[in-house]
Parts: C-alpha cells; sequence; structure tokens
C-alpha cells in the first residue's frame, strides 16, 4: 500500500476524479499537468498506464465520446477519466 501512495501519477489520477465527482471527466492531460506542467506530455504515457490499471480494477472508468471504453489495452486514443457511478 505504501507503493500506492508513493504513486504520484496515481494519486493525481484519484484526487482529481474524486475532486470532479461522480459523473463528471477529466482529461488525461489535467491528471498529467498535476503531476508535472513542465513535462506532462511525457508524463501522459504513465497516466494511461496506470488510467487502464485503475479501469481494470474498477477505480476509475476511461471515458471516449462519453461511453466508458471497453477494452483498454487496444485503446490508444485522447480519452478522459471519471467515477463510475
Amino acid at each position: 500500500m505504501n507503493e500506492e501512495k508513493a504513486n504520484p501519477v496515481r494519486q493525481a489520477i484519484l484526487d482529481l476524479t474524486t475532486e470532479a465527482g461522480a459523473g463528471k471527466t477529466i482529461s488525461a492531460e489535467q491528471a498529467a499537468r498535476a503531476v508535472s506542467d513542465a513535462n506532462f506530455q511525457r508524463v501522459l504515457k504513465d497516466v494511461r498506464a496506470e488510467a487502464v490499471r485503475l479501469h481494470k480494477a474498477g477505480t476509475v472508468l476511461i471515458y471516449r465520446k462519453g461511453k466508458p471504453v471497453e477494452d483498454p489495452d487496444v485503446f490508444k486514443g485522447v480519452y478522459r477519466l471519471g467515477l463510475p457511478a
């Protein structure tokens, strides 16, 4: 569990989606900027990987065009993150 707390990408995703609330989404870019505004493009890859893990655990959903993504492993496009309803 200490490993989860030490992961700034995971924490940024959880903090931002919780702050937004159920039914609201945040962009992957917002999460990356929360970790490192100067290097957010580089952090985006880590945000995607962490979002996939959280999506599979049912903690955060990955959305595209307002709908949850069915298979996050094959999804590579622009996406938003939100809490399950």
